[in-house]
């Protein structure tokens, strides 16, 4: 497991590093190896569609769109294009793996199985779940392995490591869990601020107020919750006073058809659909 307040240092890893992807996710993953001291040159990134940005990296010895038959000696793959597009372009890194490459995939959905078959090469695999807080810095990512290494695996922590925290499982069928709740979960805290304002406006308070309230109250509490050593159920007792305004609304929020119930309906239903596209 890899903390989110810890720096890893890729100024040491060895070998060439490719990036199949360079979108949003792939794009975040890129911005943290350079940040934390990987040189350019030691990357090639396969990327259709680049943005000004990352063709500018070429003048700082980046390899873009290389011929991938001409690299030589890949330490690892990161796999990071949409689901969508996995077969074409999964098979196309085919030429670049050996028994020493990690093959890791941050695809939605694309399971061990998916990518052994479709690599159609010896290696090890790691497939991960990100979640979007990673373009901050502050994602999320679970990961699990596949003929994987001490070695291959730590590689694997060190990459994923540059957009946040990494937790490591050893049961694949766990990803669908970890779906709903972490790479999914975003959306729900999004949605709660949503809620937040309108309800606010619906109490009377101007839009622009209730919006600024929502927004600040769910980044402080979530700040206030990543910095403290207590768990969520105390930080939430400690704003609880008997018989105040806070238990009078989880009286609300907590009753028999409440947040506990919707959330657990909610992780339910988003479990079964990765179950679905995951086929």
């Amino acid at each position: 497991m890899t903390d989110a307040g810890q720096s890893p240092d890729l100024r040491n890893v060895s070998g060439l590093l490719v990036l199949s992807g360079a979108g949003k996710m792939g794009g975040a993953l890129l911005e943290g190896w350079l940040r934390l001291g990987l040189d350019p040159q030691r990357v090639a990134v396969l990327e259709p569609a680049p943005s000004a940005e990352l063709a500018a990296l070429r003048a700082r010895g980046l390899r873009l769109n290389p011929d991938v038959t001409a690299l030589g000696e890949v330490a690892a793959v990161v796999i990071a294009v949409k689901p969508q597009m996995a077969e074409q372009a999964v098979a196309a890194l085919s030429p670049l793996l050996s028994t020493t490459t990690v093959a890791v995939s941050i695809m939605a959905g694309r399971t061990l199985q998916f990518l052994a078959a479709t690599l159609r090469r010896p290696c090890a695999l790691v497939r991960a779940m990100p979640n979007t807080p990673a373009a901050i810095g502050r994602g999320i990512t679970v990961a699990v392995p596949r003929n994987a290494d001490a070695a291959q695996r730590a590689l694997a922590d060190l990459l994923l490591s540059a957009t946040g925290a990494v937790e490591w499982i050893e049961d694949e069928s766990l990803m669908d869990a970890v779906t709903a709740v972490s790479g999914s979960g975003p959306a729900y805290v999004f949605l709660l601020a949503e809620a937040l304002a309108e309800a606010g406006v619906a109490a009377g308070l101007p839009q622009p107020l209730a919006a600024r309230l929502a927004r600040e109250t769910v980044a402080g509490a979530g700040e206030l919750l990543h910095r403290s050593p207590l768990d969520a159920a105390a930080l939430r007792e400690n704003v609880t006073s008997p018989g105040g305004t806070t238990a009078a609304a989880l009286a609300v929020l907590m009753g028999e058809h409440g947040l506990p119930a919707l959330m657990r309906r909610a992780i339910a239903a988003a479990t079964a659909r990765s179950r679905e596209l995951a086929g």
